[in-house]
């Protein structure tokens, strides 16, 4: 968790971009809840229970920032919400998610299943890959247990 803060730090001073005290905390709340997929009022939500009064176009605005310089990822699980999340700057693409259809469990894949499907796509089509998002539905083995 402190090496990807340190890493996303030094990637806002790489950029020129000035680390706010509201950047910073948000930035420090996504590395906190990094096995989380936050949305936007979820983020304002843990702002607001830890005393930080944020308003939520700044929360917006600050997430939108970071995933423009590619700090977070942010991704769309059919439940009305883009949820983000730090991203890992030595992985190649945003890691897969296996989604529990029971309890909305959300399991980051941190191997990349799809190299050799990547390498067929290129050499059939000359088509060259450079990010994909892959979303697995079904029943977590808690949910099965129960």
């Amino acid at each position: 968790m402190g090496g990807d803060i340190k890493k996303a730090e030094n990637r806002l001073k790489d950029i020129s971009l000035k680390l706010t005290k509201q950047r910073q905390i948000i930035l420090n709340l996504l590395a906190e809840n990094s096995d989380k997929h936050l949305n936007a009022e979820e983020i304002r939500s843990l702002l607001l229970q830890n005393n930080v009064r944020t308003g939520i176009a700044t929360v917006y605005r600050t997430l939108s920032l970071f995933e423009e310089w590619e700090l977070v990822g942010k991704i769309y699980l059919d439940d009305g919400c883009l949820r983000y999340q730090l991203l890992n700057p030595q992985e190649k693409h945003e890691h897969h998610h296996l989604i529990c259809e029971r309890c909305d469990r959300i399991v980051d894949i941190q191997v990349d299943l799809m190299d050799s499907l990547e390498k067929q796509v290129d050499s059939y089509y000359g088509f060259r890959v450079t990010n994909h998002h892959v979303k697995l539905y079904g029943v977590c083995l808690e949910c099965l247990s129960k």
